[in-house]
């Protein structure tokens, strides 16, 4: 990061030149409780640290700055650090922001903050497969079981690429794999981090790895950020492996494992602090333009589940931010 000159306490600090990876990761462990928070140390990020206090990891397109998840910092220190980062980027998009950031970015900063879909979580302490809503996970687990499907969890399986390679052919609209919103297979950093795959005859046939959500130098929660899976199994392998992994989670002690993003689902009537134009898209996008995007099919998968669900936020400058929006497909590599 370059020199910079920031306010901490009241005073400047000058030739500071970032944190090292070591010291982000206390803040990360610390005060990464956002599902994209362990997105943040993916490579090609850039970042602006405040000593004391925390990060924001950020890509840059169009001269836009775009923050992914919220501020790695405490909940106290979120305003101040914000205001920091937009005397230095005022030209900045928040993606996939909490509902918290979401309105303080309204009220203290004049933000838009719309709706632009819903995560979802599992209470691991009340989970069980019972219920009629929760058949399409136990016929998932029969037909497994009926193809010979063996879950393990494994950190040395060098057949990953290749079932990635062929997974990304099926992709309705981009064959490449999606970055920045979704952290790459390939990282420098991944402590913490959990593989799970599928066997069958001994040949892995889809996998899924997870990363840790942390809060006060604990792991809270796991959010499965990438998965591939063969083309062959039509209704797909994906609950298979969820539940075995939840299964071992909840062996271990855990209570809850967050399902990520479902982006454009929920959206309901806006609100003050949302662009109605904005918002009215994305609701069109939803129901008429799945031919690019399975949005409908993703919320299906993980609404079976049967999780607690809670809104997800784009906050921008602009009422209609089309050059933001063409920025983060362009960096997200969905165009």
């Amino acid at each position: 990061m370059e020199d910079q000159t920031l306010l901490v306490s009241g005073r400047a600090l000058t030739g500071f030149n970032g944190f090292s990876l070591s010291e982000r990761v206390e803040y990360l462990k610390q005060f990464g409780g956002h599902s994209q928070s362990y997105s943040a140390m993916q490579p090609d990020m850039r970042y602006f640290d405040l000593p004391g206090v925390g990060f924001i990891g950020y890509k840059q397109k169009f001269g836009i700055s775009f923050v992914l998840g919220d501020p790695v910092c405490a909940t106290e220190h979120r305003e101040h650090l914000v205001a920091q980062f937009l005397s230095k980027f005022p030209n900045t998009s928040f993606v996939q922001a909490s509902e918290d950031v979401a309105v303080m970015m309204h009220k203290r900063f004049g933000y838009h903050s719309t709706q632009f879909g819903i995560e979802s979580f599992i209470d691991l302490t009340k989970w069980s497969l019972k219920g009629k809503k929760k058949q399409v996970l136990r016929t998932s687990l029969n037909q497994a079981e009926k193809r010979g499907i063996e879950v393990k969890e494994s950190y040395a399986e060098q057949r990953t690429k290749e079932i990635s390679k062929a997974w990304l052919q099926t992709r309705r609209v981009s064959k490449k794999e999606i970055n920045f919103v979704i952290r790459p297979m390939s990282m420098d950093y991944k402590e913490g981090t959990r593989s799970f795959y599928a066997y069958q005859d001994g040949e892995p046939v889809g996998f899924i790895f997870f990363d840790p959500i942390y809060e006060n130098n604990k792991i809270v929660s796991y959010v499965p950020n990438i998965s591939r899976a063969c083309a062959s199994f039509k209704q797909g392998i994906w609950y298979t492996l969820m539940i075995h992994a939840m299964d071992v989670f909840k062996s271990e002690g855990l209570e809850r494992v967050d399902l990520g993003l479902i982006p454009l689902a929920g959206l309901d009537a806006p609100a003050s602090h949302e662009s109605k134009l904005l918002k009215g898209i994305m609701n069109f996008v939803y129901d008429k333009c799945n031919f690019l995007y399975n949005f409908k099919g993703l919320h299906f998968t993980k609404s079976r589940f049967r999780g607690e669900d809670f809104k997800i936020y784009y906050c921008h400058r602009r009422s209609l931010p089309t050059r933001d929006i063409l920025g983060v497909m362009l960096l997200s590599n969905l165009l």
